[in-house]
């Protein structure tokens, strides 16, 4: 074993081998692999084995298919089988609800280029004839879907890189791993000890305790789980061709074809949670007792599903753990608040997702950034507030969901009230429908007596919506308020802070008492964030963006760290309200001495205010559009703040709003959203962001030079805004945008304007295909609506009033 290497990589299982080829291919060819026991020891060797396309997030699909289509190239280069077997599958729909989901998913798919089909009952039967249709709506037919051999597709990928010249250790536990002063890590095992200058926790079932090892909590739990193989069936074997995957979500199982019978296997609702004190050091090649007594309903519905099943004997019944993180997705990329520390873990469905995770990673580690957005399964999505008591009911919640309908509106239940505001329970009383964002609960819209305290979860317009009209027109037509918890809050202090705004940031940083919006780039010259900054002092600067971005954000804070520089995360120490509308100014002008008449607080000014007891930061700025303020006090002091603002605010028609109001609001002035218009997937000229950057600031800010390429390029497409025909159900993503019968674009966000009484969407279109008068077809749940583009905003196109 060499005692210095670029990299190691700590877990022999598919996904700690595919970043170790994946980084060879890079050039990275200095790497290591140390495996506790054997390569495939741990969730690996028992896998069923299954790969598939489908999964919720857009960028998460695509590199399913790219794992797909890597293993025929893996097979081409080592000359070793991975066991492949493409034999399509078909995911059946037995609600409305559930086929809904499907045409969403089919219409995600038209602009990924997957070539996905909605299929009929009878199509079913043809491609899948064991099924039992009886009560089938429909089904989606992917032809990429298969399964293949574990083992074989795993030393595949360890051929590869040790082709490439990666060293593989094998029966080496790491005993320790400790950070050295220059950032690199000391890992020491059984066998000695390696300097590795980047370190990759790639350890699966482990993942937890190699972690720790670190001094870091990974959130993340193994899950038992059970598939059955059953004996020999005359209506497999006897078949010219092999049968096709089922996915039974209504009966919690998938099915596809092992040998000459079947494997089929469960996600149940009596699930459990595995090694809940830790995975144990001695585990590796063994299974869990059988329980199939915690299947036993699902059995059932799959033997009416299935007939053939009842005449088939049971082979062999494999239960074994695997690792959940608590939304299903993986946990990859540099770990916040260490150096060189790499995350590649809680990887389910490590032969759909491993090669996308592997080329995910070392893109990241070898160029510096992935070449699409990976948020969805950036271990930074967590902060440091999430803990093992909150992972576990998560997980468990996602195991038991794996086939379950995903609703735009669904807000889940399990591991709420963890994280609240001091407001809760007034708003709670009030009639609020809370969500979660980040871990914390988030006023969604405020219910009347009588109405249902909860919405339901549905793809078309939910039962929220006359709350969300009634509080748009309090904020248009009086005043609205608002909680600003939801914001991710930064305090940039230090001798250097406005040289290094201006380095991080691609756009102008404010004189003292102003605000600027701005956003903040990677070298490629994509969004990593869109911020507001405030001056507050020659050295005191206040940023603020989403609220669920904070560990992201800080991460890359923190890399590009200066001399003279000190960053705070002040997000749930720094809290308040927003108040927006036509008599904002007059509900601020009771609260306060101050003068804060148009002349005094001008538009995107920043200023220190007593209101009532409190002092407080307030600024001239509103995600509404409207006439509006941003008040921020200590969090101590936020029941306080709440008190002087409703108390004075009841004459002027005051009313509290939520997040399901906010979304409608910002429509009407088509402003973007983080992770919807503005993301590490598009740059500034795309999405109209480059307003804000300067070009000619003397700072080389990061991202400058491909701004500039893109500045004397032009984009190759556009954010749009468009009015949409819809019926009962508006954009909510990825809805494919069709132009002279073909997809050109898609939607990245929309909903319905209260206050315009229009459908809108937003999304990218070819720069060379956009006039003024555009119109195109957008696909809502499988039917194309007319739409036309939408140039000038539908509430106060001028801004007279936001600026007033």
């Amino acid at each position: 074993m060499k005692p210095h290497t670029q990299v190691c990589v700590i877990g022999g299982g598919v996904v700690g081998c595919s970043v170790l080829y994946h980084l060879t291919r890079l050039g990275w060819t200095d790497v290591m692999l140390i495996e506790r026991s054997e390569l495939t020891s741990g969730s690996t060797w028992h896998a069923a084995g299954g790969f598939h396309t489908l999964n919720g997030d857009t960028n998460m699909a695509a590199l399913q298919g790219y794992t797909i289509r890597l293993y025929r190239e893996l097979e081409e280069i080592t000359g070793l089988s991975c066991g492949l077997h493409h034999v399509g599958g078909v995911t059946l729909a037995d609600t409305p609800e559930r086929l809904d989901m499907l045409k969403a998913e089919r219409a995600k798919h038209r602009f990924m280029g997957l070539e996905t089909e909605l299929v009929t009952p009878e199509e079913i039967r043809r491609l899948a004839p064991i099924t039992n249709t009886e009560g089938i709506l429909g089904g989606l037919y992917d032809p990429l879907d298969g399964h293949l051999d574990p083992s074989g597709t795993t030393h595949a990928y360890a051929r590869a890189a040790r082709m490439a010249g990666a060293e593989i250790v094998l029966r080496t536990p790491v005993l320790e791993t400790n950070p050295r002063p220059d950032g690199s890590w000391e890992v020491v095992t059984e066998q000695g000890t390696v300097i590795a200058e980047h370190l990759v926790n790639a350890a699966g079932l482990w993942a937890r305790e190699v972690g720790r090892l670190a001094g870091i909590y990974l959130p993340l739990h193994p899950m038992e789980h059970q598939y059955l193989v059953t004996d020999d069936i005359p209506e497999i074997y006897e078949r010219d061709a092999e049968h096709p995957h089922v996915m039974d979500p209504g009966g919690e199982s998938y099915l596809r074809q092992e040998g000459r019978g079947l494997c089929i296997g469960f996600y149940e609702q009596g699930a459990e949670p595995w090694a809940v004190d830790g995975t144990p050091l001695d585990f590796g090649h063994e299974l869990l007792a059988d329980k199939l007594e915690k299947v036993a309903d699902s059995i059932e519905f799959a033997y009416r599903r299935y007939p053939v099943l009842e005449r088939a004997g049971v082979k062999s019944v494999i239960n074994g753990p695997f690792t959940f993180a608590p939304d299903g997705n993986p946990l990859v990329g540099p770990v916040p608040g260490l150096r060189n520390y790499w995350a590649a873990c809680a990887v389910m469905a490590g032969f759909s997702q491993g090669g996308g995770v592997g080329l995910s990673l070392a893109q990241w580690m070898v160029e510096g950034e992935p070449e699409r957005d990976v948020f969805a399964m950036d271990v930074a999505r967590y902060g440091d507030w999430i803990t093992p008591g909150y992972t576990r009911p998560k997980v468990t919640e996602n195991y038991q969901r794996r086939f379950s309908v995903s609703y735009p509106n669904e807000e889940l239940p399990a591991a709420r009230l963890f994280r609240t505001t001091p407001m809760y329970d007034i708003f709670k009383d009030m009639g609020a429908v809370f969500g979660h964002q980040y871990g914390l609960e988030v006023v969604n819209y405020f219910a009347l007596p009588g109405e249902p305290d909860y919405e339901i979860p549905s793809f078309r317009r939910s039962n929220a919506w006359d709350a969300t009209a009634r509080e748009v027109a309090a904020v248009r037509g009086a005043v609205g308020i608002n909680e600003v918890h939801n914001f991710g809050k930064y305090r940039v202090t230090g001798p250097g802070a406005r040289r290094w705004l201006n380095t991080i940031m691609a756009g102008r940083i404010p004189a003292e008492g102003r605000i600027s919006l701005t956003p903040m780039l990677a070298p490629s010259g994509r969004i990593m964030g869109d911020f507001t900054v405030s001056c507050l002092g020659p050295e005191d600067f206040q940023l603020t963006a989403s609220y669920a971005a904070q560990a992201f954000h800080m991460r890359w804070f923190e890399q590009h760290m200066a001399k003279g520089v000190t960053i705070e995360n002040v997000s749930d120490r720094l809290t308040g309200f927003q108040i927006a509308g036509p008599r904002a100014r007059a509900l601020l002008a009771r609260v306060t001495r101050a003068d804060v008449s148009a002349d005094a607080f001008r538009f995107m000014d920043v200023k220190r205010l007593d209101i009532g007891l409190t002092r407080a930061l307030v600024q001239r700025v509103s995600y509404t559009g409207d006439l509006g303020y941003e008040i921020y006090v200590d969090a101590m002091d936020q029941r306080a703040l709440w008190e002087a603002l409703w108390s004075a605010g009841q004459d002027l028609g005051i009313r509290p709003f939520g997040m399901r109001a906010m979304m409608s609001l910002r429509l009407d002035r088509f402003f973007g959203a983080w992770m919807h218009e503005f993301s590490p997937d598009y740059t500034p000229a795309e999405t109209g962001l480059d307003r804000f950057v300067r070009h000619d600031k003397d700072a080389d800010f990061i991202g400058k030079a491909a701004m500039l390429r893109d500045r004397d390029a032009g984009p190759a497409r556009r954010l749009c805004a468009f009015a949409v025909e819809a019926a009962d159900a508006d954009v909510v993503a990825y809805e494919p945008i069709w132009l002279d019968g073909r997809v050109v674009g898609f939607c990245t966000s929309g909903g319905y304007s209260h206050h315009a009484g229009v459908s809108v969407a937003q999304g990218f279109v070819p720069s060379d295909r956009i006039t003024e008068d555009l119109e195109v077809e957008i696909e809502i749940l499988g039917d194309r609506r007319r739409a036309r583009r939408l140039t000038t905003p539908l509430f106060d196109p001028d801004g007279a009033r936001m600026r007033g």
